[in-house]
């Protein structure tokens, strides 16, 4: 029997679930009480399972722990946290992303934080090191924090070539590597920053979170402060992809890890209200690759005037696929019928940052 685990990062702590049908959830206590849990990864490369949790305290900072029992205990890593080198003078205020690498590099985790920078790890989280190519990018004293911080929030690992990979920074845009790491270049041509004088600069646009389509890696999409937007050409160019939705803001991002062009998103009324259309809690679809889009919201809330945050909308990879969504307002909904119906999983906890979710092997 399948069994699912559900790890939900909040403003006070980390909430573990597990169901064998996605309807029904065993809750635990809350884990690291009074840390703010912005990042969290699921590790299923490894055996047994590895969580790594991206926690800060207002007393200690910011730590990077894991467990790999599932949660029944933690370990912190040595020097408590993802730091910067010394000479540097900068200090990691929160660890906004924590994505394992491809499974041809099962050691490979990769940790984006604020200030916007990323760090890897090449021994399963346990240690990381920044990555100086993109901190010494000659853009990086030009980027500028979004409301929510200046902060590197998504990473993509190239499933089919481990040296590739994409991050997006708020607010600095999409950069590319195509070495490992090693040198990046900006990648928003086409994408809009409504904000600025110049409408498409080389960089500074506010993406809030990438996705990679499982049929194509190289097509992506992204949604945008202010439009959703996809390319075909791993990032290097971009065309707006907002057709049939009710709004064109929001936050999170999901793709099916196995329907070409299917991917989903929570659109928000922006920029001066930032809340569900019709006050109604609301999960787009698209099967086309964003060309077009439907709504896949049928058990959401009316009346609902919370929202999703980028890291709170996730899939759990199972057939048929799970999709997770957690408000600010405390509740997760999930669907386990790939977007066909939804149910209310928890509720009642602090404001939700991040959900991830996985098929326990």
């Amino acid at each position: 029997m399948t069994r699912y685990l559900m790890a939900v990062g909040t403003k006070k702590g980390l909430f573990l679930a597990t169901s064998t049908d996605r309807v029904d959830w065993s809750w635990s206590d809350p884990h690291l009480g009074m840390q703010a849990v912005a990042g969290v990864g699921i590790d299923t490369r490894r055996d047994p399972v590895r969580l790594l949790a991206g926690a800060h305290s207002q007393h200690w900072g910011p730590v990077v722990v894991r467990s790999d029992d599932l949660g029944e205990t933690w370990t912190e890593l040595e020097r408590g946290a993802v730091r910067f080198p010394a000479d540097l003078g900068a200090s990691v205020e929160q660890v906004w992303q924590l994505q394992p690498g491809p499974a041809e590099r099962p050691e490979e985790v990769w940790a984006g934080v604020e200030p916007a920078a990323l760090f890897r790890s090449v021994d399963g989280g346990e240690s990381f090191e920044l990555v100086r190519g993109l901190w010494d990018h000659p853009h990086r004293p030009q980027w500028n924090p979004g409301a929510g911080g200046m902060c590197l929030h998504t990473v993509l690992p190239h499933p089919r070539d481990p040296d590739r990979l994409l991050v997006a920074i708020s607010a600095g845009g999409v950069y590319r590597s195509e070495d490992g790491g090693s040198s990046w270049s900006a990648s928003n041509t086409g994408i809009e920053a409504r904000f600025m004088p110049d409408r498409y600069p080389e960089f500074g646009q506010c993406v809030h979170k990438v996705a990679r389509f499982a049929d194509d890696p190289d097509h992506l999409v992204a949604q945008n402060h202010g439009g959703v937007f996809t390319s075909t050409d791993d990032g290097r160019t971009w065309s707006l992809a907002t057709a049939g939705l009710p709004a064109d803001f929001g936050f999170g991002v999901a793709t099916h890890p196995r329907r070409a062009g299917t991917a989903y998103l929570v659109p928000l009324v922006a920029d001066a209200h930032r809340l569900p259309p019709d006050g109604q809690l609301q999960v787009w679809r698209t099967g086309d690759g964003a060309s077009s889009w439907a709504a896949a919201s049928a058990g959401l809330p009316d009346h609902c005037w919370t929202i999703s945050l980028r890291d709170a909308l996730t899939t759990d990879g199972a057939d048929p696929l799970g999709i997770y969504v957690g408000t600010r307002g405390g509740e997760v909904w999930v669907s386990a019928d790939e977007g066909e119906g939804w149910t209310l999983a928890g509720q009642r906890m602090p404001d939700v940052l991040c959900v991830r979710a996985a098929a326990l092997p």
